[in-house]
């Protein structure tokens, strides 16, 4: 236990954390800038006349406006901040608050990484990240430091090892492992240039399947050992920048890639970004955090375990249900297709009639129409909307539903009217239809 609690407060040069920090806040305000100046913010948030939050969030709407591109313009303010260190804690704090809220309102456009960037800025809020080369210690030369506790360096590691160990065990399904779900990525790519013309041959297929395995799989280990280090950086320059390019998937790739600045020695940072940094010399723990360590790094990390793993407690095959999908890493996976109707029932009068969509974008319609939570979501909208005029309605939903261009399966069950049904936030829904192996309907 002694000699655990030296190595986690053993100190190393800050070098890593604070390349990290320039290089992660300058990423933020890529995507963020980014998000305004590729029509993203005009999509998915000013065009819309509603979203669909994360429930539980469901009064986390867009400003009117151009509320949203000022909301996102002060985020790309913040990113700059967070980069050179300016009012540190203040910029990254309120910049976390802001993409909360831009996280959780809304899920047509849900991505991983979007995760992934609020659990890194929950993570930085922590660190000493402006204790060196910031214009924080300009002002305020007391809080320079030249060192942190390792444990600052193991916590992003373990962060992306988690990350990259579920995406592995999720790639373990026949539509990964058969190729199946890369041949609908890369349907219609052949255009690319060199790597284009092999992009419908069954054998690239299974060889970026079974390469996308190998990678996830296989990256931390090769990044831990100093002998395979090298070989791993240049592995996953190849395989980032070849999603960056045929994926376009933003900043992710990048962002995964800086991660890389934790595995190598700290003075090797140290000594390639900031040659007239001073060494530490001291071996003396540096107990920075050391409460923060156990009482909210541990469980955060706990909590991190225990995510991803939830849908292996819930009924049905999650690929289907989507029960336990979000938060869990199970990246670039699946394409769902789907249709449905919805058809309202006037309980006083018994008139019925199929709502009509037309007030949703395609992609509202695509999240509506496919997604348990959409199909759900969808209904209490309507229900709210007859309530407001004062009309009590029963829903009945007919949606079928295909995965990786599979057969079109009844998805809800028609019998139950989804007014009335309730969100199951542990468990299985049973108005969520189940079938086996076979594809033959599982009775309840």
């Amino acid at each position: 236990m002694i000699s655990t609690t030296r190595r986690l407060f053993k100190p190393v040069d800050i070098a890593p954390l604070v390349v990290f920090r320039i290089l992660f806040g300058f990423l933020l305000f890529a995507e963020t800038f980014g998000a305004i100046l590729t029509g993203w913010v005009q999509r998915n948030l000013v065009k819309p006349s509603f979203t669909f939050s994360h429930i539980g969030f469901e009064w986390l709407q867009p400003f009117p406006g151009m509320g949203m591109y000022f909301y996102f313009g002060l985020m790309a303010v913040l990113g700059i901040c967070i980069m050179v260190g300016f009012r540190y804690r203040f910029s990254l704090g309120l910049f976390t608050l802001l993409w909360a809220g831009a996280y959780l309102m809304q899920k047509e456009s849900y991505n991983n990484h979007y995760y992934l960037l609020l659990l890194v800025c929950l993570i930085m809020l922590l660190l000493p990240a402006n204790g060196y080369a910031s214009v924080d210690t300009r002002r305020n030369p007391h809080i320079k430091r030249l060192s942190m506790p390792y444990w600052c360096s193991l916590l992003m590691i373990v962060q992306i090892s988690i990350v990259y160990f579920f995406a592995t065990v999720s790639k373990f399904y026949p539509g990964w492992i058969n190729g199946d779900f890369i041949r609908i990525v890369l349907s219609g790519k052949t255009h690319y240039p060199i790597v284009g013309q092999f992009f419908d041959k069954h054998w690239f297929h299974l060889f970026i399947s079974w390469t996308g395995i190998f990678f996830d799989g296989s990256i931390v280990l090769l990044l831990l050992f100093r002998r395979t280090r090298t070989i791993a950086l240049i592995l996953s320059l190849i395989f980032h920048l070849f999603n960056s390019m045929v994926l376009q998937i933003g900043i992710f790739p990048f962002f995964a890639l800086s991660f890389v600045l934790f595995f190598y020695p700290s003075d090797v940072i140290r000594k390639r970004f900031f040659p007239k940094k001073l060494p530490i010399i001291s071996d003396t723990p540096d107990y920075f955090g050391k409460d923060l360590l156990k009482w909210i790094v541990l469980p955060y990390v706990l909590i991190q375990l225990l995510l991803p793993i939830r849908h292996w407690f819930i009924k049905g095959d999650v690929l289907w249900t989507e029960e336990g999908h979000r938060l869990s890493w199970r990246m670039m996976l699946r394409q769902r297709n789907g249709f449905a109707q919805f058809e309202v029932v006037d309980v006083k009068t018994g008139q019925t009639h199929i709502y009509p969509l037309s007030k949703l974008d395609q992609k509202q319609v695509d999240f509506a129409t496919s997604k348990p939570d959409g199909i759900w979501q969808m209904c209490q909208r309507i229900k709210s909307e007859y309530n407001q005029k004062g009309k009590d309605v029963k829903i009945f939903v007919k949606a079928r539903v295909s995965i990786n261009s599979g057969p079109y399966l009844e998805f809800i069950d028609p019998k139950i009217d989804m007014a009335q049904a309730s969100w199951n936030y542990f468990g299985h829904a049973d108005w969520i239809l189940l079938y086996d192996d076979q594809g033959k309907r599982i009775s309840r």
